[in-house]
C-alpha cells in the first residue's frame, strides 16, 4: 500500500476498496461546511460530511454569529435605521478592507449578491430581529441585529466608501450567537439528507492518473476509510492558528501574542490542498484583537507605543487598532485616558494600570519614557482635539475629544500577557466558485475549498471587520457546494 500523507495525494489506482461512495464529500462541519453541504444537496448531489470532532462547531460556533451584509440599497435593518447602502459602496469598502490582499472578483461578487445571501440565510431559519443598535460595540449583549462592526466611519475608509453599519447578528440574547447559527445550519443540512460522520479525521486526498481529486481518506476509530467522491471534495477545515510549525513558517508575528481562537484549526485543509497542487497565498496574514479596549468610553483614549508616539486613529475597528499595535517596536502599547473617560477593563482583558499622574508629564515619568515624548504627543493631540481636528490620524468626532481632565492613567496592553486573541487569514487560493487554484491560476480538478482554509474576503489583518469571516464562510461555502454538485 502506498504511503498515506497530508502532503501527497494517494493514487486512486492503489485503492483496494472504497468504504464509502458519494457525489460530494465535505470535510469540516462549521458554518462553511454546513453551507457547502446544504447547497450541494440542494443541487441534487449525494453529500457526505466528515467532521474530526464529535459534533458540528468549528471556529464559527465560537463566534458572535455576526455576518457582514449590505449593498443593494440596504437590508431591511439598514433601511429601517435610515441607512442607504449601495452595492458600489459595499464593494469599495470590501476592497479597502482587503488592502493589498484583496480579491476584487470576490469583493464584487459578494457585494452584488449580499442581499440575496441575507435572504438565503433567513430561508435556512436564521432569525434577525431587524433593529439597529447605535454606538460602538464588540457585539450586542441583547438580540439586536445591526451594529457598526468595522472601520466604515473611520479614516481612511470613510473617504473611500459612504459609511454604513453592516454587522448583522443573529437574534440571540447575550454574546456567542455563533453556536445557535451553526445549530440551525446543521439542522437544515440534515433535513436535506446530508449524511454526517463525526470523529472522522481527513488524512489524505485521493487523485486519479489525470490528477483529478476523486476522493479522500478519513481515519475513523483508528482505521483508514476510503471515500469516493464522484463530483468533488470540499475542504472546510479552518485556518492554522493551532499549528505552531505552520505559524513559524508562514506567520511568525503571531508568536508575539498568545490567545489563538478556533477549534482544532491545525491547517490540515491547507496542507491537503497544497499537496494536491493548490496555491496557498497571503499566509502571513492574521486577525488579532484586544477587544475590550474599544467600547465606549475607552475609544476616546489615545494609543501610544513605548516611545510615546501615537500610531492609529483610535475610532477605527478594535481589530485594526490591535493589528497595528502588534506592528510597533517593543512588547507592549499603552492606552491613555483621563478621569472623564476611564472605565475599568474586564479582568479577562489582562490590561493593567502602568502609570498614573496629575499631568501627562507625570505619567510619562512613571512609564520611564524620555522626557518630552508622551507629554508632547498629548499636548499636540489635545490642542487640536479642542479645535475638533486630528491632523495626524484624522480621528473624528464624537470619539475625538481632548483628554485634559486629570488625574490621568496609562493602561498597559502587553502582547504576551494581555488578551490578544487571533486567528489566521491566509490559505488556499480559490476562484469565486470555490475551486482550488494552482500556481498558474487553473482549477485543481475535483477540489474545492472555502472559509479560513482559503484566502477570502477577510484577507488583510489590518482591514478586518467583524462579520467578514462568517460572510466569507457562509457565502463562499455555498458557492463551493453549488459548483461541486455540478460535477
Amino acid at each position: 500500500m502506498a504511503d498515506i500523507s497530508l502532503h501527497r495525494p494517494y493514487p486512486a489506482s492503489k485503492v483496494e476498496r472504497w468504504d464509502f461512495e458519494t457525489d460530494v464529500a465535505v470535510i469540516g462541519f462549521g458554518a462553511t461546511g454546513a453551507c457547502a453541504a446544504i447547497e450541494a444537496a440542494a443541487g441534487g448531489a449525494r453529500v457526505m460530511l466528515f467532521e474530526r470532532g464529535s459534533g458540528s462547531g468549528g471556529a464559527s460556533a465560537l463566534s458572535g454569529g455576526e455576518i457582514y451584509i449590505g449593498g443593494g440599497g440596504g437590508t431591511d435593518a439598514q433601511r429601517a435605521a435610515g441607512f442607504e447602502d449601495s452595492t458600489e459602496d459595499l464593494a469599495a469598502y470590501l476592497k479597502a478592507a482587503g488592502g493589498p490582499c484583496a480579491d476584487e472578483a470576490k469583493c464584487d461578487l459578494y457585494a452584488r449578491e449580499s442581499l440575496g445571501h441575507y435572504a438565503w440565510l433567513k430561508e435556512q431559519g436564521i432569525p434577525y430581529r431587524g433593529n439597529f443598535l447605535p454606538g460602538k460595540h464588540i457585539e450586542p449583549t441583547d438580540d439586536s441585529t445591526l451594529i457598526w462592526s468595522g472601520s466604515e466611519a473611520a479614516w481612511p475608509f470613510c473617504e473611500i466608501a459612504k459609511p454604513a453599519p453592516r454587522g448583522h447578528v443573529i437574534a440571540h440574547m447575550g454574546w456567542g450567537g455563533g453556536r445557535p447559527l451553526v445549530d440551525l445550519l446543521e439542522a437544515r443540512a440534515k433535513a436535506l439528507g446530508v449524511e454526517v460522520t463525526t470523529d472522522a479525521r481527513a488524512v489524505a486526498l485521493v487523485q486519479d492518473d489525470d490528477r483529478r481529486v476523486v476522493g479522500v481518506i478519513v481515519r475513523i476509530d483508528n482505521v483508514n476509510r476510503f471515500v469516493r467522491a464522484a463530483k468533488g471534495v470540499i475542504l472546510c477545515t479552518g485556518g492554522f492558528a493551532f499549528n505552531e510549525d505552520m505559524r513559524r513558517r508562514y506567520c511568525p508575528d503571531t508568536f508575539k501574542i498568545s490567545s489563538p481562537i478556533g477549534d482544532q484549526d491545525d491547517g490540515v485543509g491547507i496542507e491537503l490542498g497544497v499537496g494536491a497542487g493548490g496555491d496557498a497565498i497571503h499566509m502571513e496574514q492574521f486577525f488579532t484583537t484586544c477587544p475590550w479596549t474599544m467600547p465606549e468610553p475607552q475609544a476616546h483614549g489615545v494609543f501610544v507605543n513605548q516611545m510615546g508616539q501615537r500610531f492609529i486613529n483610535e475610532d477605527c475597528y478594535h481589530g485594526r487598532v490591535s493589528r497595528v499595535a502588534i506592528d510597533q517596536m517593543g512588547d507592549r502599547v499603552y492606552l491613555l485616558l483621563d478621569i472623564a473617560h476611564f472605565d475599568e477593563p474586564l479582568p479577562m482583558a489582562g490590561m493593567t494600570i502602568a502609570g498614573t499622574g496629575d499631568s501627562w508629564e507625570e505619567v510619562e515619568a512613571e512609564l520611564e519614557m524620555a522626557p518630552g515624548t508622551l507629554s508632547a504627543t498629548m499636548a499636540f493631540y489635545n490642542a487640536h482635539a479642542r479645535e475638533g481636528r486630528d491632523p495626524l490620524f484624522h480621528k473624528r468626532a464624537p470619539i475625538l475629544t481632548p483628554l485634559d481632565q486629570g488625574p490621568f492613567v496609562a493602561l498597559e496592553l502587553n502582547f504576551a500577557t494581555s488578551y490578544f486573541s487571533f486567528f489566521t487569514l491566509g490559505g488556499l487560493r480559490t476562484s469565486t466558485d470555490g475551486e482550488v487554484l494552482d500556481r498558474a491560476g487553473a482549477p485543481v480538478a475535483g477540489l474545492f475549498a472555502a472559509g479560513r482554509c482559503t484566502s477570502g474576503l477577510p484577507a488583510w489583518g489590518h482591514g478586518y471587520s467583524s462579520g467578514l469571516s462568517l460572510a466569507d464562510c457562509t457565502f463562499f461555502g455555498r458557492q463551493a457546494g453549488r459548483k461541486a454538485a455540478q460535477g
